[in-house]
């Protein structure tokens, strides 16, 4: 896919390639969701796309397509459920763009807000190590996960998008991450 430059984006960081692959996805959701569930999960895309708007990946491309990338992924899984797609595309929000977890169970649900919190990283700690930061992350996922199955569901698919992208990284960077 070809690097999309900002300036031809409108303002919540959407374009015409942005659209068409959000419209292929809703077309794929209208086949299985009702009506207001898919409403829902393309609410949060708007939301999400909105919070992401001055963001690009490392490829270029807007931020925006790495959510879509990975909903699409719960959604090719079986992932039916309108709360976890919508989590799916709002993931990077609270961790990203410094939206409150609050604001998210106002837009949208507590349920949506727990998953989303539970897949943030714990920015505002201080820790000592790059280590023990990732414990305390990992213990954090793993509360979310017991709470609710559908954290690690997410967090996989965004793992597995991650990895699928990573020709945009450098060496050093890719070497860190496939270890």
């Amino acid at each position: 896919m070809e690097a999309i430059p900002c300036n031809q984006l409108d303002k919540n960081g959407v374009n015409t390639q942005v659209r068409r692959q959000l419209e292929l996805f809703l077309a794929r959701l209208r086949q299985t969701l009702s009506m207001e569930e898919v409403a829902f999960v393309e609410r949060a895309f708007f939301f999400s796309a909105h919070a992401h708007r001055t963001q690009l990946r490392k490829s270029g491309e807007p931020y925006i397509l790495h959510p879509l990338a990975v909903a699409d992924i719960l959604f090719s899984w079986g992932l039916f459920d309108a709360d976890a797609l919508a989590a799916a595309l709002l993931h990077d929000v609270i961790e990203d763009t410094g939206v409150e977890k609050a604001v998210l169970e106002k837009e949208f649900s507590l349920d949506v807000a727990e998953m989303v919190d539970g897949l943030s990283k714990l920015e505002f700690m201080q820790f000592d190590s790059r280590l023990e930061a990732q414990a305390a992350n990992f213990q954090k996922l793993l509360a979310a996960v017991a709470r609710d199955v559908r954290v690690i569901i997410i967090k996989l698919a965004d793992r597995s998008h991650n990895l699928q992208t990573l020709n945009a990284m450098r060496p050093e960077q890719r070497s860190r991450i496939t270890q």
